[in-house]
């Protein structure tokens, strides 16, 4: 199966052709400042016309378009339901009909965190796993869950995809999503420089002059002994590690797979996580194994053919 694929995160979309489980070509807009998904359209179809090309392949030859999305997304309907603060006008797009004016093909739409699960468990870390989690740690905290083959969407499509809005403090944060104490108020690439400015000492430490607060400042300075970076950085694991805790109690994984940008310093997160797993999860059947994608930032573009293969009504 031939497909185009396009992954809209929070800072940048991936677009991609791929075949079956091989990515043929594949390039990223910055999207962080972008007014509304309709002004990025342009741009999106001029890259895939050029990927298209330069991978020697034609629209005619795809089987259609697949688009994971950060929202709560009803794949069923191509309906994109709802998003916090991010391409907020996409709810009235008809990115359908831009699909045929564009391209000629079919489309489907789904959240982003179910399309990289998608794409992990095809060509990736879950690869034969029929029970799944997984947790991207980016910009925001995606989650998705996959049970006996299949993905959970739920009745209003919204079913293990607001992993990341699990609450893990009920005297937390305040969340875009209106909650108290989400994981994603807690700890995630939109909520830290918050909670590394609020952190005692923090004039003193060198996160003060970073010209950027992010992880991967945060993790850098932690490595080098930055007290402060040291505490955040154990805050935000303790998060994560609860999340995963949380999500594995919800959904009986087998598998628990850590995605996103963050996972850079996969070997420090993945060791907390996994003794923070067999210590506080409830699996009489044994433990969990945790581990990080494989697919990195490609999972979600790698998830279109398992998507666009899917018993669902006719594109």
């Amino acid at each position: 199966m031939l497909a185009l694929s396009l992954d809209m995160g929070g800072t940048h979309i991936g677009c991609g052709v791929v075949r079956d489980n091989e990515l043929l070509g594949s390039a990223s807009l910055d999207s962080e400042r972008a007014r509304s998904l309709e002004s990025l359209l342009p741009r999106i179809t001029e890259v895939l016309r050029t990927l298209l090309k330069d991978s020697g392949v034609t629209a005619e030859g795809c089987d259609g378009i697949a688009i994971g999305f950060p929202g709560i997304v009803d794949v069923r309907n191509g309906r994109i339901l709802s998003t916090l603060k991010k391409y907020e006008d996409a709810i009235d797009l008809d990115l359908k009909q831009w699909a045929i004016e564009q391209f000629g093909l079919g489309l489907r739409i789904e959240n982003d965190a179910r399309m990289a699960l998608l794409g992990e468990q095809y060509a990736g870390a879950a690869q034969g796993v029929q029970d799944v989690v997984m947790i991207t740690l980016g910009t925001g905290i995606g989650g998705a869950a996959m049970m006996l083959g299949k993905l959970v969407r739920g009745a209003h499509a919204q079913a293990a995809c607001l992993g990341g809005h699990m609450p893990v403090n009920y005297r937390g944060q305040k969340c875009a999503c209106g909650n108290v104490g989400c994981a994603e108020a807690e700890a995630s690439g939109w909520s830290l420089p918050r909670i590394v400015r609020e952190t005692p000492g923090f004039d003193k430490s060198s996160l003060a002059s970073a010209a950027q607060i992010d992880f991967q400042t945060l993790f850098a300075a932690a490595r080098k002994g930055d007290a402060v970076a040291g505490a955040v950085q154990q805050h935000c694991l303790n998060i994560w590690a609860v999340n995963a805790v949380a999500l594995i109690h919800a959904y009986d994984p087998e598998v628990v797979v850590f995605g996103g940008g963050v996972m850079q310093s996969a070997d420090v997160i993945l060791s907390f996580v996994e003794g923070h797993v067999r210590t506080h999860a409830w699996t009489r059947w044994g433990i969990p194994r945790v581990c990080a994608a494989m697919l990195g930032g490609n999972a979600a573009l790698l998830g279109a053919v398992p998507l666009l293969s899917e018993n669902l009504p006719t594109l």
